[in-house]
Parts: structure tokens; sequence; C-alpha cells
């Protein structure tokens, strides 16, 4: 093994794979179309033909206008928008809005104010506002889109059963019986047989079936009653496409000023919302196929903004239907496996080429199949997944209000009471505060669930007035901020309280005192425990805090906090734990929770010229004696979290202490949810590898909690390879139960910087000892190898090469670590079966950042978190 590899310069590696002073030595690249591409242009295509006659029909516009938009969206917003793979079109979203504005200023007028809002949204794209849009509760934009439909499946129930659907969903509504009993058979016949293919189409089942769903749906539902339709001889209303001469195109808006502003900001408003939500659940699906966000990037939604603008200055100009991202047709892009915006912009000349030749078939269509495959669409806009998930979060009540909202006074107007009721929920969600007071077994239990604020404090006062004097007090906040007036309210009568003989503790939060050094401001949160007294001294039975939980531990009554740890800080490497031989408090003067050569304030991990676990004048496997003198047996386990529990050994007190303070603090958080995952068994959704390094805290890293990862952890996160030679029982065993029996959905290999084993990879010498460690950094030796490989590209950081050797390592590392992975006949069958994913990650110790590896073989980049998506 070599002592250490040479570091190759990234001008070398350019001159190798870049040489500016020689002539090219293959021709020019010319434009080419992939086929994957092509395919999906084609699916894309067959879908957006009938559903933008469709949408049309409903709006009560020329039917060409439907085509126009549909050519308009996918060449122009295609080709500009910052999405990719989203497909632009006459959205069914935009119906309602166009029918109105086509009922009140005429069709021209309509075509204006198109052309303005799309101005506006070129004005919004420059002004880099378009995240702002994503702001707007889902449940409004769910309220909206199921109002939308409600309208339209109303409206166009009217031409299926053979008539003329009125201006509104109340009139509609009133017509209905009349309607009913005029009915046209054979448009009823027509409608049937287009929603029942509609229907069962996609549950065709077998093999055929899944090579007939590759024909969308909606083109077969509406081509099979075209056809029965003919072969009956049946006598309806059918598509008329006007000559192209006849078209009509935008004019000058006519109409009140304030109408037509409220119209363009409607317009802008449905367009822009619609679109931009589009484009981020794009970016979802293509994160769930595989290979998908290696070749496709991810959306720019200010970009995205401008094209959609573009879209309907073109669209409206040339007298189209307003523009926006349809979810439908991109869904269909996505999964026919698009890789370029080349698809979006096909399936655009597609549908020009169908409008100019296709007439005569175009024109075969009966009306009624159209309407009752828009109705279905407008149905479909009525998902039960989003009522289900805005009554899981507790926002029926803005979704009912939308929609209705949407459905009697109209798109603009539903929308702003939806969101002023949002607004009074939110508010109402903030004042809300629950206060309550019982005793148990002699100790005072004041509950506040909710924000503390100045409304509360009334009865805040009122709860805390019932507390007898001299009492001892626990008072719970189970809330996230607290203002100055709830704070000074508290604090005035804490000091009370403790001056009358009593004790207070205060759980839940941080609450910092008057005279702490670090106080924190009132809004600040934070969990906490403490107790105190009116004399400024601790009451003996609660003596200890918890510096490595979330729940640090302080003390009201104290001159300073005994920790001045944050929420945030549990990780830094801090230590405040009881000093060892410390006295009594009450005979040393010092708080038993602080060294007493640290002055106040000074954090216990800075102090000069002393390690927190060692003690200069003992070994460590000396009996450790307790604050009274006494020694602690170490083969004695006592439950933790009780006052009567004997002092740990030294070297353990930092362990008891915190898990003194779990037991105390975060255990009655938790114990339900512990309870049902130790009824129900494990069922992590990912197998998390990384290196055994002190300084990665996985469950920080990625943010999960009690059942979410299996982790396994050893030197270096190496993968050994299958075989009796190098393999290791242990990680393959670990490997093969996530797989096979815990059915993990993706496994992750996790490097670091600064690895240590990286380390002693490239410093390693062949003819040392073979010790233990020494014969377990071998598995790293492929590694080390693919390094010195000029022939593979070196994997590098996202905007940055590697600082040294050793973080070159470390990312080689984890990428031919994931090739380890691969050789498991378990993970090969799993990637086989589409049943798993690999990722690779790299988590940068000192910036505190985490990198996941994109691409394959050629151009290697680990990208920040945040860029790209970890979730399937």
């Amino acid at each position: 093994m070599s002592a250490c590899v040479p570091t190759r310069t990234d001008s070398k590696r350019t001159q190798r794979i870049h040489r500016p002073h020689s002539p090219p030595s293959t021709p020019p690249r010319r434009f080419r179309i992939a086929g994957a591409d092509v395919s999906a242009a084609i699916a894309v295509f067959l879908i957006a033909l009938p559903l933008s006659l469709g949408i049309a029909l409903a709006t009560g516009a020329p039917l060409q206008a439907g085509l126009v938009a549909a050519a308009v969206g996918g060449i122009v917003a295609g080709r500009i928008g910052g999405s990719p793979l989203q497909v632009s079109g006459p959205a069914a979203g935009l119906t309602v809005v166009t029918a109105d504005l086509i009922q009140r200023y005429g069709w021209r007028t309509t075509c204006a104010i198109t052309v303005l809002a799309g101005l506006a949204q070129l004005g919004l794209g420059c002004l880099r506002v378009a995240r702002t849009a994503l702001a707007v509760s889902p449940a409004i934009v769910h309220g909206m889109l199921a109002g939308i439909g409600v309208t339209i499946a109303v409206a166009q129930l009217h031409i299926v059963l053979g008539g003329t659907p009125q201006s509104s969903v109340l009139a509609n509504l009133r017509a209905l019986p009349a309607q009913l009993a005029g009915l046209d058979p054979a448009a009823v016949a027509v409608s049937a047989m287009t929603l029942t293919l509609l229907l069962l189409w996609p549950r065709i089942p077998g093999r055929a079936g899944r090579l007939l769903r590759r024909v969308p749906a909606a083109l077969i539902a509406v081509s099979g009653a075209t056809a029965a339709a003919a072969l009956a001889g049946l006598v309806l209303p059918k598509v008329d496409l006007p000559s192209w001469r006849s078209h009509a195109l935008a004019g000058l808006p006519e109409g009140p000023a304030l109408g037509l502003v409220a119209a363009v900001l409607t317009t802008t408003l449905v367009c822009s919302v619609q679109s931009l939500l589009g484009a981020v659940a794009v970016d979802k699906l293509i994160a769930t196929r595989p290979g998908g966000p290696a070749r496709v990037g991810r959306s720019d939604l200010d970009r995205e903004l401008l094209g959609q603008g573009a879209a309907n200055i073109v669209s409206g100009t040339l007298g189209g239907l307003p523009v926006a991202g349809v979810a439908v047709r991109s869904s269909a892009n996505v999964q026919s496996g698009a890789v370029s915006r080349n698809s979006t912009m096909l399936h655009g000349v597609l549908v020009v080429v169908a409008a100019l030749l296709m007439v005569p078939i175009l024109e075969l269509i009966p009306l009624a199949s159209l309407a009752a495959l828009v109705m279905a669409v407008g149905i479909q806009m009525v998902s039960l997944h989003h009522i289900r998930t805005v009554t899981r979060h507790r926002e029926a009540l803005v979704y009912a209000v939308t929609t209705l909202g949407v459905v009697f006074l109209g798109v603009l107007e539903g929308v702003t009471l939806g969101i002023a009721v949002a607004v009074a929920v939110a508010l109402h969600r903030l004042t809300r505060t629950r206060i309550t007071h019982d005793e148990k077994e002699g100790v005072h239990h004041v509950h506040v669930r909710g924000q503390l604020t100045f409304l509360a404090v009334p009865r805040l006062s009122r709860a805390l007035h019932h507390v007898p004097q001299g009492s001892h007090v626990v008072v719970e906040l189970d809330g996230s901020f607290m203002d100055h007036a709830a704070y000074e309210a508290l604090q005035d009568w804490r000091k009370t309280h403790t001056a009358q003989g009593g004790t207070v503790e205060l759980t839940g939060r941080r609450v910092a005192t008057g005279t702490d050094p670090g106080a924190a401001d009132p809004g600040t949160t934070g969990t906490g425990t403490g107790t105190g007294t009116g004399t400024g001294t601790h009451a003996d039975t609660d003596t200890t805090s918890a510096p490595h939980t979330a729940h640090p531990t302080l003390h009201l009554g104290s001159a300073r906090a005994e920790c001045q740890c944050r929420p945030w800080t549990p990780w830094r490497n801090h230590r405040c734990e009881v000093p060892r031989l410390a006295p009594p408090a009450a005979t040393s003067g010092q708080h038993p929770g602080r060294h007493p050569d640290r002055q106040p304030g000074q954090h216990p991990s800075r102090h000069p010229d002393r390690h927190p676990d060692r003690h200069p004048d003992r070994h460590d496997d000396a009996p450790r004696p307790t604050e009274a003198g006494q020694t602690t047996d170490p083969s004695v386990l006592t439950p933790l979290g009780g006052t009567s529990a004997p002092a740990a050994p030294l070297g353990g007190r930092q362990l008891v202490h915190g898990i003194t303070a779990f037991q105390r603090n975060t255990a009655p958080l938790v114990r339900g949810e512990l309870a049902r995952l130790a009824k129900e068994g494990q069922r992590p959704t990912q197998l998390f590898l990384t290196c055994a390094d002190s300084r990665l805290v996985t469950s920080m890293i990625t943010s999960s909690g009690p059942g979410d990862l299996f982790v396994v952890r050893n030197v270096g996160n190496l993968v050994p390879p299958p075989g009796e030679e190098s393999g290791d029982d242990s990680v393959a065993a670990a490997i093969e139960y996530a797989v096979d029996v815990l059915h993990v959905r993706s496994i992750t290999v996790c490097g670091h910087s600064g690895c240590g084993a990286m380390q002693a990879l490239l410093q390693s010498d062949p003819g040392q000892t073979q010790t233990p460690l020494r014969r377990w950094l071998r598995l790293g030796v492929p590694s080390l190898e693919r390094m010195a490989d000029d022939r593979r590209p070196w994997p590098r950081l996202a905007g940055r090469a590697a600082a040294d050797a050793v973080e070159q390592l470390c990312l080689t590392n984890v990428v031919q670590q994931l090739e380890h992975l691969r050789a498991h006949e378990s993970v090969a069958r799993a990637l086989r079966s589409g049943e798993l994913e690999l990722h690779g990650l790299y988590f940068h110790v000192g910036e505190a950042q985490a990198y996941l590896l994109q691409g394959q073989d050629e151009g290697v980049v680990f990208d920040h978190v945040g860029a790209v998506d970890l979730t399937a």
C-alpha cells in the first residue's frame, strides 16, 4: 500500500480533457432530440389535444383558442420556463375565470386581459418574488381548485344531458331539474360511453393492460365515443373549427378600469400560483423516478414565472386562452421518461400540426364527449386526499370557506375570503391558551398549553393566584412563544412566591432571570426545568443539570443560570456536569453544578488547561467518591431520574446527568411514541451507514427520531464487498437484515470531513504490524486505488474541488463504498426490482453542511442538500 497518493491538479486534468490550442477532433454536435423526449411528447400531445378543445368549450371561447394556448404553452413556456418538464397550456383551473371574463367583456377584451396578465407575470418574475406565492396556505389553493372543479362539473353536466349551461352555479342548479326532464338520450349515451372508457381504461389488468395503458385514457375515451356516435348515426352537436382566416385576435380592452384591473389581477394570481405549485410538484415527481434528479435540474421558479408571462403574452396576442402549468400533462411527461424541455416543445409543435392538418378529424368529435371529459376533470379536482390532509392539519374551515366562496362568489372573491379566514384561524391559534391548575401529592401543577401572550395574562394570573403561599409549584409551559407581558407577569409572581417561602419549578422553556448574564429575550424559545427559592440558593431535592439533552436545566431562583446551554447547543461539546470532589453547596459557597475555578458565564468546555473528563490527581480506575464522601459500586444498577440515585463514577458522571435529564424532561414526551414502537416493532425506511466518529450525530443531521433510521456505524463508513476473503459478517448481516427483513426503501452511505480512518489510510505503511484496526482499514484500499486511477474523474464538492488529499479520499470513499454495496446480493436484487435507492452523502463537520452525491461515473458531484431532494 503506498504511503501517499500524488495530488493531481485541476489544471492537468483540464489540459487532458480540453486542448485549447488544438483543432476539435470531431465535428460540431448537431441538434438531437432524445428518443425518450419524442415518446413523451407524443403521449402528452394525445392528452393535450382533447383536453384543450374541452376546456375551450367549457369557457365559451372559440375552440381554436384552446389549440393556440396548447401550442404556445408548449413552445414558448417550454423554451423559456424554469421547469424543464412542466407542460403548460389551457388549464382547467382557469376555466371559471376565463368564462366569466368572456361573458362580461367579450372574447377580444379577454385576450387583451391575458396579455396584460402576462406582462404582470413578467414584472413579478423580474422582481424575483416567485417563492412568495408558495406562502399561500395549501388549504386555500386546494379549496380554490375544488371550487373551480365543482363549477366546471355543474356547468358541463348540462351539455352532457344535451342542454346549454347557464352563467353561474346557482343558475345551473336551478335549471337542472328542467334539464333532467328534457334530456337528450343520444348526448347522454355518448357522454356515458366517454366516462366509462375514461374510468375503465386505466384498470385493464394483466400484461395486455400494461401495454394498452400507454395510450392515454382521454384519447381512448373521446375516440371511442366519436367512433360509436359515427357508426350509430347519432345526430349531435360536434366540434366546429372555423377557418383560421376568421380567427379573432386580441383587441384593445374595453370596460370599466377597476373591473379590468381586478380581472388582470385574478388571471395573474391563478396562473402564477397554479404554475409555481405545479413546478414544485414536478420536481417531486422527477425525484421519485429512478435516475431522475441526476439528469434533470430543479425548477427555477423566477424563470418559470417569466416563461409563463411570455406564453400568456403570445397566447393572448394570437387569440388563445390563458396559459398555466397543467398537472395532468406534466405528470404524463415525467412518467413517460422525458429528460429535457425538448419533449414539452415538441408536443407544442405536434399541436400546431394537428390544428392545421387534422381539422376534418377533429370536427367529428361530439361536444357531449368533450363535456364529459372536462366534467370528469372537474370532479377529480375535488380531491379526497386533499380533504383528508387539510382536516388532519385542522384547516378544514379554510378549505370549505374557500371552496364555497369560489363556487358562489367567484375565484378572486373566494381566494380573498379564504385568506381572511386563514389569518383569523392563525390569530385564534396564537391567542388560544389553555391554563389548568391541579394538585398532586402536595405539589401544585400549573400547565400552560399554547402561546403565552398578553391576552392570556389575566387567566395566567388567576390560575397562579389560586396557588397557596409557601407551596412547591411546577409551571409547565407547553408552547413556543412568550411575549414580554407574560414574561413580566410570570417573573413578578415567582419573586413574590419565593419571597414567601415557596419554591418554583418551570419546565418546557428556557426562562432567563433578570440577573442572568446570558438572559434571552422573552420571546426566545427553549426548554428546561428548575427549582428556586427566595434566598437565591437551590433546593436540595434538585441540583443536577442536563447538559447533553435538548432540555438543559435552569434554576429561576438562583443568581445565575446553572448552564448557559440553549436548545441547539447539545452538540457543541460543552461540559456542565458536577465537578469531581466538589464540596457541598452549603459549605463551599459555590453552585454544585459549577466549577469553583470557572468565572460566571464562562463556557465549561473553554476552561484553560483542563480536560473535563480527566482529574489530574487520580487514575481513571480509582473508586469515585460521591458528594457525601462515599464510593459508588459500578456493579449496582439503579433507576435513573430519582433524587436517591447514588452518584456515578467520575468517568460516567456526564452520562448519568444526561440520562437523568432524559428521564425527567424527554421521556414523558416520547413515552407514548416509544410504547407504540415497542408494540408494533421497528419499521424504518432507511439504512444509514456512516462513520463511528463522535462528531457525527445522525439524528441531528437527518432530523430523525425513534424508528426512522436503521443505523450502522464503523470506522471509515466502510462496506466490505461480499466474499469470504474480504467480507465482514457484521456489516453484511446488517445490510441483509435491513433490505430483506425491514424492507428499507433507501440506503445512504455517509462520509465526513477530517475522517481519521482516511488519514490513517493515506499514511499507512505496508510493513507495519497488522493490528485489528489496520486489517479493517485494508477494506479501504479500493478507495485509495480509485483515487490514484487517472482514468476516473475525481468526485468534487459543488462549486469547488477538494481542499486536500484527505478530503478527496473521503469523497472517493463514499463513491467506492456505494459500488461495494451494489455487489451484495440482497441489495442488487432490490435495485433490480426498483424497491431500493442508494444515496451518497458527505458531511462537512466544520461547515455543518451536508452534500448529496449527484451523477454517475463522469462528473460526480456532491451538491448542497437543499438544492436536491433526499427523500424518495
